[in-house]
Formats: structure tokens, C-alpha cells, sequence
């Protein structure tokens, strides 16, 4: 069902449905705000992690950064993401072609 049914729905809802359909979406709401938590804790770990690596790499003497992670950077700062392993860098081959702008 679009967006705009929901909207026409909604007028044809008794209270009692509509109290039921707004207690439906708060508990939606809740779950999707309690994934988002975990997920940010598995974020928090995973980032610990790998600080403690590139501290260890540091003490080690390899250097923390390397060109790879100077492209990552170049990259996320024009505004192009990130290129993650696996992925075809095709910004490469764009690079060389002239930008007409919008078609049209």
C-alpha cells in the first residue's frame, strides 16, 4: 500500500484502530531504535578495534596510514565514498572523461 492510501486509510480507521495502529508503530519504532543501539555498539567495538591494531602496527614501526588509506580519504572528501575491498574503483576511468553536466 503507497504512502498516500495509508493516508486515506487512516481516515476511515475507527479510534480504537487507530490507537491499535499507533501502538503497532511505537513498537516498531522501539525495535528499530534498539537494533540501532546495538549496531552502534557493534560499531564502537569494531572501531576500538582496529585503533588497538594500528596502535599496535604504530609501536611495531609499520605505519599507521598508508597510501590506501590516504586514497580512502581523498575519495571521501570530494564527496565519492568509500571503495570497499572487493569493489571495482571505476572513478578512475571517470576521471579521464570531460563532465558535460545534465543531460538534457
Amino acid at each position: 500500500m503507497g504512502e498516500m492510501e495509508d493516508i486515506v486509510d487512516l481516515v476511515t480507521l475507527s479510534d480504537d484502530e487507530l490507537k491499535r495502529t499507533i501502538q503497532l508503530l511505537g513498537e516498531q519504532e522501539h525495535e528499530l531504535s534498539r537494533q540501532r543501539r546495538i549496531l552502534h555498539g557493534k560499531l564502537d567495538i569494531l572501531r576500538a578495534e582496529l585503533v588497538l591494531r594500528l596502535q599496535r602496527e604504530h609501536r611495531e614501526g609499520t605505519s599507521a596510514i598508508d597510501a590506501h588509506d590516504v586514497a580512502q580519504l581523498s575519495r571521501i572528501l570530494a564527496g565519492r565514498g568509500i571503495v570497499t575491498p572487493g569493489e571495482a574503483d571505476d572513478d578512475e576511468a571517470d576521471d579521464d572523461a570531460p563532465d558535460d553536466g545534465p543531460s538534457g
